[in-house]
């Protein structure tokens, strides 16, 4: 069945864009790690006919994905000496300049590279490295502005596979996990590196912090070792939180949506599973009401969100592993796809979801609950592992594998 969709792809299907739709894609899984590109001309085809290569290249081993703003495309990758920070221009590949900003990466055999990806806002760029070093960079040029180890000067604390957590922004601070005792979510001033607070004595996960606002409030929700903690971005307090079971490793992102925008989902792979509460604050104080658990488990790649459901992969390594579509109300499973596999990534683009699976294939998927429809599919890597989710600015898609990065823009441009 997948051979036949694949030649039927390959001779009909064509990827359309609206050269004008503009997206920037500032950080990891874009604003506000939510991996959404609004935009009112999302792709709605995909294939070899209408779409081309602006450029492929070569870097060096990382799982980074892409942070695109204006003509600057930014990712973590190694360099000979160790991880560096590097900037491209986003419309030929093109290396700009190149910051290291740590020695090489080699943890436990399972992945030489940087695992986090870099974020940009107001004319800097902000890298945090997998020996927690976090920097921040001149976009124009790539001078270091100010750098704090989070291991030496904050109690740092390794975890299996190193460190993977990106960074984000929220107003003006630069929020991290990985902290010791009472330093485990962290926040810098953006412009001069100066911690702002610390708090909670939090285990970090592999999985990113996510911004949003709930009740008219604007949180930072952390997936940490001990569940879900949301804290309120200027002082650091802590709002509410969610005991989740941890078992070995925990890398989604959060998803934030329900009718009202008050509905917090999470998910973890080795045997850990779902769960969705909703959050409500009454007379000054936060609730927290349990709505649902179940087995679905995202263990590498962060689902997303479209009007009151979650699309996201099921599984724990295994290459057939399912994209599902789920209820955020109820935690059902509306529809259910085989043979993406669990590590890949995918991001929604208006009303379409990009899905890379892990084995090198780029889908276009229709983001409805009615059923699953394929809008088309491209092999770009062979053989490759690709474990981060595309890009997605100013009408281009940035894909990658751990050394190899494509970037796609539509064939009449």
């Amino acid at each position: 069945m997948k051979q036949k969709i694949l030649a039927v792809a390959a001779l009909t299907l064509t990827l359309s864009f609206n050269p004008a739709a503009r997206a920037q894609w500032p950080g990891y899984r874009g604003a506000d790690a939510a991996g959404i590109a609004e935009t009112k001309n999302p792709p709605r085809k995909l294939g070899p006919e209408s779409v081309k290569e602006a450029w492929r290249i070569m870097l060096g081993n990382s799982f980074s994905e892409f942070a695109v703003v204006g003509d600057k495309a930014l990712i973590l990758a190694m360099r000979d000496k160790g991880e560096a920070l590097l900037c491209l221009d986003a419309g030929t590949g093109k290396e700009v300049w190149t910051a290291p900003i740590d020695e090489k990466t080699n943890m436990d055999g399972n992945g030489i590279g940087p695992r986090a990806t870099p974020a940009i806002r107001d004319g800097k760029v902000f890298a945090y490295s997998s020996f927690m070093k976090l920097t921040g960079h001149d976009l124009a040029t790539g001078r270091e502005l100010w750098k704090n180890d989070i291991k030496a000067e904050y109690g740092g604390r390794g975890i299996g596979w190193g460190p993977a957590a990106s960074p984000v922004i929220v107003d003006n601070l630069v929020v991290v996990v990985g902290g010791g005792p009472g330093k485990g979510i962290l926040a810098f001033e953006a412009d001069t590196g100066k911690l702002a607070w610390a708090v909670t004595d939090e285990t970090h996960t592999h999985a990113t912090p996510v911004v949003a606002t709930i009740g008219g409030q604007k949180q930072v929700i952390c997936f940490m070792a001990s569940g879900l903690v949301s804290v309120e971005p200027k002082a650091g307090e802590v709002l509410w939180r969610l005991p989740v079971r941890y078992n070995t490793s925990t890398a989604a992102s959060p998803i934030v949506g329900g009718k009202n925008g008050d509905i917090v989902y999470c998910s973890a792979g080795y045997g850990v599973g779902a769960a969705a509460c909703r959050i409500k604050k009454a007379e000054g104080k936060w609730t927290v009401e349990e709505l649902w658990r179940n087995g679905i488990q995202n263990h590498w790649a962060s689902g997303v969100y479209r009007e009151g459901y979650i699309y996201c992969l099921d599984g724990f390594k295994n290459s057939k592993c399912p994209l599902i579509c789920l209820d955020i109300e109820t935690g059902a499973t509306v529809w259910s796809q085989p043979d993406f596999g669990s590590q890949g990534g995918l991001i929604r683009v208006g009303d379409t979801i990009l899905a890379q699976a892990p084995a090198g294939d780029l889908v276009l998927v229709d983001a409805s609950p009615a059923a699953y429809k394929e809008l088309g599919r491209l092999t770009l890597f062979q053989g490759k592992q690709c474990w981060v989710a595309p890009s997605f600015a100013d009408g281009r898609i940035f894909a990658r594998s751990t050394t190899e990065s494509v970037c796609l823009i539509p064939a009449g441009k």
